[in-house]
């Protein structure tokens, strides 16, 4: 396969990607990931490095849009990010010093694991429109997190965030994630906005597609400083996310809550146990 292909194939998966990860608020590189080690056979760390810049592409294309739409919200996105961000750099430092070691299959296997420790939760949860009532606490009313959207039948839906300590604790966790496998951590971060402050998931997807683009930024520069970001890789792998999530985030706002949230599941399910596949050498 030529070089011209080969980036046509790399922007073609990259439009899926951008489509799944603005609908699902994970960034999109949970699938270029996948396609990039198992259809190319690219080396983990280049395909995480070519990750986060889809996520970068993602979520400069879906946040403005989200904020103008008033889904996402710019309070609790930044108020979380204080505990996503130090999360990416340590997780990217992380897969730099494994790589350095020749555990690339081993971080295959891990990303496998992780994928598929989002899918029980996603579907033992109940479906909710309105989001369930919730109280705040403390730091939630002194920061003022909370606000409305309006849902898809013209609506206005009020919400107030809950749990603040646990949400920054996943928040970390989230970025931890995002910066050793590439993939944005926005899966974690809508689950905790969901689990713990009770956003209803609409906002909580949006939030997410603002966020992973602060957390990616930072684990992206770790790994380029480690000469991780090929251009000829993730410039097409960015610019078919770009259009994808472009088009995502045109679909969102008409969406039923059941559709967004069990969307991406199967595609997430197969991607995972073939990356485990992959590291395990079977694949």
């Amino acid at each position: 396969m030529g070089l011209l292909e080969v980036v046509l194939f790399v922007v073609l998966g990259g439009v899926g990607a951008g489509l799944v990860g603005s609908l699902t608020g994970m960034g999109g590189a949970v699938v270029m990931i996948p396609v990039l080690v198992i259809g190319f056979d690219t080396p983990f760390p280049i395909a995480a490095g070519a990750g986060l810049v889809t996520v970068l592409a993602t979520s400069s294309t879906t946040g403005a849009a989200y904020l103008r739409d008033r889904l996402a919200d710019l309070r609790v996105g930044m108020f979380l990010e204080i505990a996503t961000v130090p999360g990416a750099l340590i997780g990217a430092t992380l897969t730099v010093l494994l790589t350095h070691q020749r555990l690339d299959n081993a971080l295959l296997i891990a990303l496998g694991a992780v994928l598929l420790s989002t899918i029980p939760g996603a579907f033992r949860r109940r479906v909710r429109d309105r989001g369930a009532p919730a109280e705040p606490d403390a730091r939630s009313t002194r920061l003022g997190l909370s606000g409305t959207y309006v849902d898809e039948q013209g609506r206005p839906v009020p919400y107030r965030a809950a749990d603040t300590s646990p949400a920054l604790g996943v928040a970390f966790g989230a970025g931890l994630v995002s910066g050793m496998f590439g993939i944005g951590g926005g899966v974690f971060k809508v689950l905790s906005m969901e689990h713990y402050l009770r956003l209803p998931i609409k906002v909580a997807t949006a939030t997410s597609n603002f966020m992973i683009g602060v957390t990616a930024a930072a684990g992206a520069g770790v790994l380029f400083a480690a000469g991780y970001i090929d251009p000829l890789i993730a410039a097409p792998a960015a610019i078919g996310t770009a259009a994808g999530a472009w088009v995502g985030s045109r679909v969102l706002p008409g969406l039923a809550n059941r559709t967004v949230r069990y969307l991406f599941l199967p595609v997430i399910a197969a991607l995972a146990v073939e990356t485990i596949l992959r590291g395990l050498g079977v694949a």
